[in-house]
């Protein structure tokens, strides 16, 4: 667990700000770490996940691996793993595909419906919140980690253009 409460609320009013965040939260994950993705259907979790995939360039579809669990990417010499547990029977199934060989030092894997896994997944560097405000999001994320916390402190320091 962190050590100090490091949090963060942003307000993302529409869905380019939505993406342009996940830009943001992906150079500050610097291609490592483990986030979970948290909030109903609909909150988002899917338009940040490409948000940060085009942080390291990715510019295809990006789709909610439901059915296969998890979406590996390879980009710029960097792994991402998009998962999403909606569908998970139980969190043993995570062990049946070879997920554990995925989360390493190495790779970053961003992690919908983490819920449905507990009890196998690794903590958290980063748990993002997202919820339905308008027409737009809102985003609280929270640190589980130093590295989580050394990700928010990235997040929050001005940007020197």
């Amino acid at each position: 667990m962190a050590d100090r409460d490091a949090t963060m609320k942003i307000s993302l009013p529409d869905e380019a700000a939505h993406v342009a965040f996940g830009e943001s939260l992906g150079r500050a994950l610097a291609g490592r770490g483990v986030v979970h993705l948290q909030g109903e259907l609909g909150a988002g979790k899917t338009t940040l996940a490409r948000g940060i995939l085009h942080a390291y360039g990715y510019r295809g579809a990006v789709k909610s691996p439901t059915y296969t669990l998890v979406e590996p990417y390879r980009l710029a010499g960097l792994r991402v793993n998009h998962f999403d547990l909606y569908r998970l029977g139980d969190p043993e199934e995570l062990e049946f595909i070879g997920a554990r060989d995925l989360f390493d030092a190495d790779s970053l894997n961003l992690i919908e419906w983490p819920s449905r896994g507990a009890g196998w997944l690794p903590t958290p560097d980063l748990v993002v919140s997202l919820s339905v405000s308008g027409p737009g999001r809102q985003a609280h994320i929270k640190a589980e980690t130093a590295y989580g916390e050394a990700v928010i402190d990235r997040l929050s320091a001005p940007s020197v253009d």
